[in-house]
């Protein structure tokens, strides 16, 4: 008897966890990020650690805040300035040492986002100036 009631919970146990490692590399992503907008761009940037520079509020610290920037004039460390437009923003994450911000010494690491992903981050810096 001992020996069914055992075989019938450990069948159970792992279909439970083959049921929770498949949802957990099925996709990447968790049902807390939305799939597209502003709010996907937050949790990008969270995940991507963009937060530790440029503010747990993305207000600014080490790296320039970004509440307010999308459409505002921008202070290059070389005395030009650039309109923060979408070009400017997806460049700029892009390919962080091409335009640096005025003020900033630290430069912002390389990263592995996707276009798609720089886009969603672009929408959310967007939805900051709103």
């Amino acid at each position: 008897m001992w020996r069914n009631q055992w075989a019938v919970l450990r069948t159970f146990i792992m279909t439970v966890t083959t049921t929770v490692l498949l949802a957990a590399c099925a996709g990447g992503r968790s049902s807390s990020t939305p799939a597209s907008g502003p709010g996907r761009g937050e949790a990008i940037a969270q995940n991507s650690g963009c937060a530790s520079c440029h503010g747990s509020a993305f207000r600014g610290g080490v790296g320039p805040g970004w509440v307010a920037l999308a459409g505002s004039e921008v202070k290059l460390s070389d005395g030009s300035t650039v309109i923060a437009d979408d070009r400017y923003l997806f460049d700029a994450i892009r390919d962080p040492g091409a335009e640096i911000v005025a003020g900033f010494g630290a430069q912002m690491p390389r990263n592995s986002l996707s276009d798609e992903e720089i886009n969603e981050i672009v929408a959310f810096i967007k939805s900051l100036s709103d």
